[in-house]
């Protein structure tokens, strides 16, 4: 029968954090595959685990994907590691689950420590609805389009940032999404664990005086429905009611269901339309 794959959470800084499963399953499957093992053998030898390890990174993942995927399908047991924090989550750990789980191969986690969801949980702002972006891509026009797309997002929004490209970040979220209210998190389970909240134009001109040091998650406000609303509302109100009324009718509407849509649009009753249509 085939092994296991077990998902392994690591501490993301503070090494009390980790879990007795965790250590006990590092010492009992196979084979632990790390993303830098120079990283984890600190770990390991912390935890006084002996098991063999090789290394599964960004640069190697599908090869040493289907190496470790053939071992697995001869019935070793093997642990995914990354240097910190859970397999899977901005790391190449999702490449090799989703081999596995071509292959028939059973995939199991050992929930633990997340930065992202350490970060929101104390950042003081909405829990309920969260959405996950990591970090922005390189890319320049990539990284403006999901800037763009952020720009309506009502969910409470997550990143990763380097320390060195974190003023740069600031400034693009801002230009691009207005000021809102942040909390910068840093040093997350440490002793110098910092949650700055702020919005993004005074953490700018923070940051800009005080050189930021550290991983750093950047846990973001969504931005407000009713704002959206009222934004849209005013746009609509610029227009007049014919010509409000043809919009919609020459995207082939009925003209009853063009009139819903314009009171809805204007914030309306569909009586108020009908009076204005017809004075």
């Amino acid at each position: 029968m085939a092994g296991t794959l077990y998902l392994c959470a690591t501490p993301i800084g503070n090494l009390e954090d980790m879990t007795f499963r965790a250590v006990r399953m590092l010492q009992e499957v196979d084979l632990i595959a790390a993303e830098d093992t120079r990283n984890s053998i600190k770990l390991l030898n912390h935890f006084e685990i002996k098991t063999p390890m090789t290394s599964y990174h960004e640069y190697n993942k599908i090869d040493k994907g289907y190496y470790l995927v053939r071992r697995l399908l001869e019935g070793e047991d093997i642990a995914l590691i990354t240097d910190a924090g859970t397999p899977g989550i901005s790391d190449p750990g999702e490449e090799l689950v989703k081999m596995c789980q071509e292959a028939g191969i059973t995939v199991t986690a050992l929930p633990g420590a997340a930065a992202c969801i350490t970060a929101l949980t104390i950042s003081g702002l909405g829990t309920r609805r969260f959405a996950f972006e990591a970090f922005l891509p390189s890319d320049k026009k990539e990284r403006q389009e999901v800037l763009e797309e952020l720009k309506n997002e009502t969910r409470t929004t997550i990143l990763y940032e380097a320390p060195h490209r974190l003023v740069r970040t600031l400034k693009l979220l801002e230009e691009t999404l207005g000021d809102r209210k942040i909390s910068i998190c840093r040093e997350l389970t440490k002793k110098h664990e910092t949650v700055f909240a702020t919005t993004l134009r005074e953490a700018v001109a923070y940051y800009e005086e005080h050189a930021p040091k550290g991983e750093c998650v950047i846990v973001l406000e969504g931005r407000s429905r009713e704002e959206m609303q009222k934004e849209a509302t005013a746009k609509w109100e610029e227009m007049s009611v014919e010509a409000h009324m043809e919009h919609y009718l020459s995207e082939g509407m009925d003209k009853k269901e063009a009139m819903k849509k314009v009171a809805k649009d204007r914030g309306v009753s569909k009586r108020d339309i009908y009076q204005a249509l017809l004075s």
